[in-house]
């Protein structure tokens, strides 16, 4: 089989807490690993979208509202929808399996993923 779900591929969430959330994979694990035996992925993705910013919006409150927030998370392939788009932001550094073990660890990538997404 043709593997198509490689990083940098866009993918939409179907299941969980971010469900219709946008999301990037980072990194496929497709015959899967002792602790998930299943395919899967480590996708990082947008929790919370920018808001639609209006001209009489004081700075402070565009500010707010063009704010992203973002997530990291371990994807099971059935709960993810592929889609044609990729994107050409290299996360791999910023992102890896093990910085989900602990919660400083998770919290500061998921700020170089931000900074990352807002930039781009």
């Amino acid at each position: 089989m043709v593997k198509f779900l490689k990083p940098n591929k866009a993918v939409v969430v179907l299941q969980g807490r971010y469900a219709g959330r946008k999301a990037v994979i980072v990194r496929a694990f497709d015959d899967g690993t002792r602790e998930r035996p299943y395919g899967h992925c480590l996708v990082v993705g947008v929790a919370k979208y920018p808001k639609k910013v209006i001209r009489k919006d004081s700075a402070k409150k565009q500010a707010k509202k063009s704010r992203v927030k973002t997530f990291i998370k371990v994807v099971n392939y059935n709960h993810i929808m592929p889609t044609r788009y990729t994107l050409d932001v290299d996360l791999k550094e910023a992102v890896s399996v093990d910085c989900l073990q602990s919660r400083d660890k998770k919290v500061t990538a998921a700020k170089e993923v931000k900074a990352k997404f807002e930039e781009s």
